[in-house]
Order: C-alpha cells, then structure tokens, then sequence
C-alpha cells in the first residue's frame, strides 16, 4: 500500500474535517470524539454540497444542505435517503494520518 502522510491527527479537531485536493476531485478527511479518522469524497450525490463542512456526530456525517446522513465507514446514506459517497482507506500511525493514495489514483474525475 501506497501511503500519503496528510497531516497530524491533531491537526483535525474532534468532530471536525479537513480537505485534501487531488487532481480527481476533494477528499474530506473527519475525526470522530473518539479518534477515529474516516475518509470520503467531499461532495454530497443529492446536490453536491461539501460534506467537510457537515455535522461529524458519532461515525456519521450530515451535508450542510440538507440534512443527508452517511456512515463514513461505508459511505452508504442513512435513513430514507439512498447514495452513496466513496470511501478511501485511511490510517493512524505514530500520530499521523496516512491516505492510500492507491485509491486516488483510481478514482473517476
């Protein structure tokens, strides 16, 4: 595997996000209350709004739009809602976030 040191895990606040920029598109990297770091694309199927900027609440985001939730370990939407965001491996070590960047690679524009 591939690994892409993004940042501190620090350096993410606890249920918060930050963006990492690819020449394929934004990835939102989050930080659960509990450490816990998921990664997933940055834009919302329903209408595009940038999940970074959502609501971090236990393993789930909510898009700043309208209220769609997803679990960040399948990236599946929750309740009545259907879609789905892609999700990318990600990992702690030492006190840094590592990315697969082999799954950046892959990704469609």
């Amino acid at each position: 595997m591939n690994l892409i040191d993004i940042a501190a895990l620090h350096d993410i606040p606890r249920e918060g996000a930050r963006v990492v920029r690819t020449a394929q598109g934004c990835v939102a990297i989050f930080r659960t209350a509990t450490d816990q770091v998921f990664a997933l694309d940055d834009r919302c199927p329903h209408k595009g709004g940038p999940l970074s900027e959502g609501i971090v609440h236990g393993t789930s985001v909510t898009c700043p739009l309208h209220n769609w939730v997803f679990d960040m370990a399948t990236g599946e939407a929750q309740g009545a809602d259907e879609g789905r965001v892609a999700t990318y491996a990600v990992q702690v070590k030492n006190g840094r976030i590592l990315l697969d960047a082999a799954f950046l690679s892959r990704r469609a524009a």
